[in-house]
Parts: structure tokens; sequence; C-alpha cells
């Protein structure tokens, strides 16, 4: 078995490049489409090396897996799709997060069915790559359809949990649940300690010099949030007072518009550009918005 993180500094997110090295399988987790807020542009520097990566060790592309539909960075999942043949896979429940977003953004033209995946993973599905085999592991809280994949004694846990210094994921989204979350740790922390988990994000927390996003069973127990003796009233009841805290991501509109589609952008409108919305508030008389 082979694993390799790819950290991506704009977004704090890790890629992660799994494979069989016998067998020349490989599948790709959680990959970054570099997207500038202020411009506009889209560059593909982060999918390019992951995908050079697997090129260098002679690696075919099964799938292109998603954790979750992200808030803080776009998915190049279509891009690995279109260059490899790759099928793009996601857990079931994000039929219900396309419900929640699909009137926030006036989506008339999304599909709530989950068919813009190739396959919708429902917990205990397995995942072949190459003789190596894959578990589907339904972790929601963060978001109600987020998923883990669990790999002989690895772990990749999306967005459940940080660095143990760090702590834990927000749940204050639309269809976020701290209690669904905190269940989902629970599972999660009753594999066995020596269990690696593969985290989808890091922050670096204050004191420690380098980034991180390899962790332990046992380190994780005595995770900043959620260590051992926390109970699940405690743990919901810090998880809503640190969300009430939080700033909104930088990069969420454009990255919940763009991967509830799987990666994929709004179609373009007659002059062939592509145009992703920006709902607008007011806590004053609509009269503001008329001029």
């Amino acid at each position: 078995m082979f694993i390799e993180g790819s950290f991506d500094k704009a977004t704090n997110t890790i890629t992660y490049l799994v494979a069989d090295l016998n067998a020349k399988k490989a599948v790709i987790i959680d990959p970054v489409l570099d997207y500038d807020q202020n411009s506009g542009e889209v560059d593909t520097n982060s999918v390019d090396a992951v995908l050079a990566r697997a090129r260098e060790l002679d690696l075919e592309i099964l799938w292109s897996l998603e954790t979750h539909a992200h808030a803080d960075h776009l998915s190049a999942s279509p891009m690995i799709k279109a260059l490899t043949g790759a099928k793009i896979g996601i857990g079931e429940h994000i039929t219900k997060v396309q419900e929640i977003f699909r009137p926030v953004f006036n989506m008339d033209d999304l599909k709530t069915d989950g068919s813009d995946v190739d396959r919708l993973f429902a917990h205990g599905d397995k995942i072949e790559i190459g003789n190596l085999e894959m578990d589907v592991l339904f972790t929601p809280g963060h978001t109600p359809a987020d998923v883990s994949y669990k790999i002989g004694n690895n772990v990749f846990v999306g967005d459940t949990l940080f660095m143990p210094d760090y702590g834990t994921a927000r749940t204050d989204f639309p269809g976020g649940d701290a209690k669904a979350l905190y269940a989902s740790i629970q599972s999660l922390l009753a594999l066995p300690d020596d269990t690696k988990l593969y985290m989808c994000h890091d922050y670096k927390a204050p004191g420690r010099d380098d980034f991180a996003w390899e962790t332990t069973v046992k380190e994780q127990k005595q995770n900043l949030h959620i260590k051992d003796g926390v109970s699940l009233d405690e743990f919901v009841a810090m998880r809503n007072e640190r969300d009430s805290s939080l700033s909104v991501p930088r990069l969420l509109l454009p990255s919940i518009q763009v991967n509830i589609r799987a990666g994929r952008f709004p179609r373009a409108e007659q002059n062939g550009v592509h145009y992703l919305l920006v709902p607008v508030k007011t806590k004053k008389s609509d009269l503001m918005l008329r001029a």
C-alpha cells in the first residue's frame, strides 16, 4: 500500500494519492482545483502535481473520491475524470446537501438525486484498488453527507477531526449537527489505538512549527475538543459556542455551488462564460437595493 499526501497551502487542504503499487491501481481523495477569488481565474497546479506523481509511479487512477461537498476549496474531480477516465464518488447523502443549497443559489438546473457523480457510496460499501479493499464509513456532522474512507489500518477522515492540538470540525453550516459529529468521532475513536488517521485540513495550531496531517486514534483520544471524558452535552455546548465566533470560509460561496455539482461549474451563459452567484442580503429595507 502506498499513501502520499499533498498539502495545498492556499486552502490548507490535503489531497491523498492511495495506491496498490503491485497492481498499479490508485485513487485520489479530495483533489483541489486552484481558484483565485479576486480574479475568478482557475488553475490546475495542485492537481497537476498529484497526477504527475501518479504517472511517475505508473498508476492507473480508478476513482476520484470526495469525503463531502467542501466549503473551503473547489474540487478537481471532473478534471481527473477527464484526463484519466477515473470515476467520481461521494457519499449517498450528498442529495440532502443538494436539496439544502438548491434554493439558496436558485439552481433550477441542479438535479438533487446525486446523478452528477458516478457512484453514491453507502456506509459499508467496498472500493477495490487493485488487490486492496477500501471501506466507506458514514461520518456525518460537519455536513449531513460526510464519509470517511478506511483502507487497512488507515482512515481518511475528511472534515470530522483536525490534528489533536487543533480540535474538531465546525457544524454550523446548513445541515450540520454537533450531536451527529460527536457520534461520528466516537465511532472513529473506537478503532484500534494504532489506526492511522489522515486529516483533510491542517491550520497549524499555535505553538506548532510545521503543518501536519497524520495522527492516530490513540493521539486523537487527547484531542483538544473531544478527549476522553468529554460528554455529548459538553461537546455540543463547546461546538455551538465556538462555531458562533467563526468567520465564513473565504471560498464558501464558489465552493458550494461547484462542489454540489461534483466539481462542475454551472453551465455557461450565451457568451460562453461560466458565472457563480453571490446571494445579496440586507438587514434593512430592500429599498437599499433599488438604485
